[in-house]
Formats: C-alpha cells, sequence, structure tokens
C-alpha cells in the first residue's frame, strides 16, 4: 500500500476532480478548470518520478481526470485504475507519448492527450544552441574560467569550429527539424543537406529564397539538397541534428557504424529522444576523437546518462530541458489542462493538433475542444467544426 500524497487543493468545492501529478508553470492552467467547476488537486510530494503506486493514491476512489508527465509509467495498471475511478482522460504535458500504453488506454475508454504545436521554435532553439556552444567549445571555456585557469591569451585556447558556410544535417525535417534548419541557415549562413521519407518543400522553398536573396546582395547564396540516404548526410554534414521520431527504425540509429562515417570534427545534436543514439558507442567515439562534439538534451536510460558520458570534455549534456522557455511550459500546461477538460465536458477534437494558437490566447476563451487526443480515433471521438 502506497503511502498518503502530500496535495495542494483548488476548488475544493469543485464537481469534477483533476488530478496532476506535478506542479506545472504558471496559473492560467488552474483557472480554466476552476472556471469549468473542477476541483485541482496538485501533487506537491518532493520526488522527482513518481511510482504507479504513487499515483494510484492520487487517483483514488474517485477521479475525473488526471494530467501526468512523461517520465510515468501509463500503461495498463494506471489506466484500469483511473477507469475504476470513474476516470475518461489523461494528458501527458509533453509531445511524445512513448510512456503511455495507447491500447491499453483504448482497452478503458481513457483519452490519452499530448501537447503538440507549441514546442517547435523552443525546441529549435536548444538544438541551435547546443551546436553553437559545442562548435566553439562554450562549456569547456566556461569551466576554464571558473577554475582560475586563465593567465593570458594564447593562439591556441580553446580554437573551436567556424559555422558560417558549413554544411548542417538535419535527420529528420519536420516541424522541429525544419525550424532548426532556418535558424542556421539565416543565422550562420550555413548550407543544407536533408534526409527525411518526406520531401520538405517549405524547406526547400525557404532556402532557395534565402539563397536569392544573398546572391541580390552580393553574398554567397546558400544551397539545400535532400540526400537519398541517413549515411550521406552524415558523411557530407559537419554539424548533425537529430529529429526523428522514436520507433524500432530508429532505435540507435547513430551508433558505432554510423559514428564513425562522420567527419573527424563534426558535431552532433540530440534533443529528440534518447535511445536514438547508441550511447556506449558514443562514448567510445568521443574517448577517440576528442576533436568531436556532441551536445544532447536527452539521453538512453534518462534521467542516467551511459558510464564515462559526464567525463568526456566534448559533451555537453543538459537535462531535457528543449522545451523549457516559460512561454512554451505555460502553453504545455495550458493544454494538457484543456485535454482533460475537454473529454470530461464532452468537447470535440480539434481539427488540427498543430494549430493550437486558439488556446493559448489568454484574452479570450479557449475553443469548446480537446487540442489534441492521440486516440480519438481508436475511441471514435467527433472531432470539431470550428
Amino acid at each position: 500500500m502506497a503511502k498518503p500524497v502530500s496535495i495542494e487543493v483548488w476548488n475544493p468545492n469543485g464537481k469534477y476532480r483533476v488530478v496532476s501529478t506535478k506542479p506545472m508553470p504558471g496559473t492560467r492552467w488552474i483557472n480554466l478548470l476552476i472556471e469549468q467547476d473542477c476541483r485541482v488537486e496538485i501533487c506537491t510530494q518532493k520526488k522527482t518520478i513518481l511510482s504507479v503506486e504513487d499515483i494510484i493514491a492520487l487517483i483514488g476512489d474517485k477521479c475525473d481526470g488526471v494530467i501526468g508527465q512523461l517520465t510515468e509509467d501509463w500503461g495498463e495498471t494506471l489506466f484500469s485504475a483511473l477507469s475504476r475511478a470513474g476516470g475518461k482522460a489523461f494528458s501527458n504535458m509533453a509531445v511524445g507519448y512513448n510512456n503511455v500504453d495507447v491500447n491499453a488506454a483504448n482497452k478503458y475508454g481513457v483519452a490519452v492527450g499530448n501537447t503538440p504545436g507549441v514546442l517547435t521554435e523552443t525546441t529549435a532553439e536548444l538544438a541551435a544552441s547546443l551546436s553553437l556552444a559545442a562548435a566553439r567549445r562554450i562549456v569547456e571555456a566556461d569551466e576554464f574560467m571558473r577554475a582560475g585557469l586563465y593567465d593570458g591569451w594564447l593562439p591556441h585556447l580553446f580554437v573551436g569550429n567556424l559555422l558560417k558556410g558549413q554544411t548542417v544535417g538535419v535527420i529528420g525535417a519536420g516541424r522541429i527539424g525544419s525550424a532548426y534548419a532556418r535558424m542556421m541557415i539565416e543565422g550562420f549562413k550555413m548550407n543544407l543537406i536533408y534526409y527525411d521519407l518526406y520531401q520538405s518543400t517549405r524547406l526547400e522553398k525557404f532556402v532557395t529564397a534565402y539563397g536569392e536573396f544573398l546572391k541580390d546582395k552580393g553574398e554567397q547564396p546558400v544551397t539545400w539538397r535532400r540526400a537519398a540516404s541517413m549515411d550521406e548526410v552524415l558523411r557530407e554534414a559537419d554539424v548533425i541534428s537529430l529529429h526523428p521520431i522514436l520507433d524500432k527504425t530508429t532505435y540507435h540509429l547513430i551508433n558505432k557504424e554510423s559514428l564513425a562515417t562522420m567527419k573527424k570534427e563534426a558535431i552532433l545534436v540530440n534533443c529528440s529522444r534518447g535511445p536514438v543514439v547508441d550511447e556506449v558507442a558514443l562514448v567510445e567515439h568521443l574517448k577517440q576523437n576528442p576533436m568531436f562534439r556532441v551536445g544532447l538534451d536527452v539521453f538512453e536510460d534518462e534521467p542516467y546518462m551511459k558510464p564515462g558520458l559526464s567525463d568526456m570534455k566534448n559533451a555537453i549534456v543538459v537535462p531535457h530541458i528543449a522545451s523549457a522557455s516559460k512561454w512554451t511550459r505555460e502553453g504545455m500546461a495550458t493544454l494538457a489542462a484543456l485535454n482533460v477538460l475537454g473529454k470530461i465536458k464532452g468537447y470535440p477534437v480539434w481539427s488540427d493538433s498543430n494549430r493550437v494558437e486558439p488556446f493559448l490566447n489568454e484574452n479570450v476563451p479557449p475553443p469548446a475542444a480537446c487540442p489534441s487526443i492521440v486516440n480519438a480515433k481508436a475511441l471514435s471521438l467527433p472531432v470539431s467544426k470550428l
């Protein structure tokens, strides 16, 4: 039997009981729930990752919906507990839902929400930040200064890579991959090579137009090319950023063989999913190639790193903060709350989950719809005509 979990309660006399397994940024999400007669219970337990038993204790005997986190194991046990408590909605405060057994949710008739459409630019900005930090060895230099080791300018001190005119490679040119590519192209005038199963026409048109703009200004135009294979990107790019989905085909997409394909002084960035990279192989590659650099926001066995990674001076590691801008995290909280609220109130599902701006405008009430339900078809949920 799990110990009682500490909570903070808002609107204690509300008709509907909604549980959030973590405090979330902002207060708009709380107010939106309260305005619709929800009692909101927020877990304040000083525990980074709640166990299944903890969450069952939070759900209790009556619960209409839960807002959870991607660190939680939402499978048969939790969905059956939520269903027994009368719950019909769960939403991750995340765009990904690898932690969710959607089939189990379908079995119990629970709608599963996520929060796309609000992370694109924020995630792309972090990927660009890691690219620049790795290229110019900023973290190494910062640690050097803080250690009191700087005693004067030297010609070879922390010499890094120039980005201008080099080639940026993108694996997965969806929304985030394309936004990252635009930042690197427009910001540093890099040429683009990308690999994706689908042609990114909008990205290609952007690079073509920007190249013409530079040419008209008397500057060297940028170029783009869609690679026929991922290996082509790995061989030719100076900076490579990973933006694929995680499935059986992309697990350990970057491994010993693919790392060996890359340039000796290449930069690899991963803000997608940790298991896309074979971390053990990466550590060995970093040891053998000191001028190869990597920037990681996600890890194979999160929150843990594989042995040796934290010792690598040519690795920049940050704790899964790609979405950690104030605007984005507050937006994610709002979307997650509205997913749960919408299902409780019987609202239809928003027709385009990547266009969620109407839900984020604080000056007007949000649409009467669930922003994004990943199993809407399986549950035969109606689609909004708004």
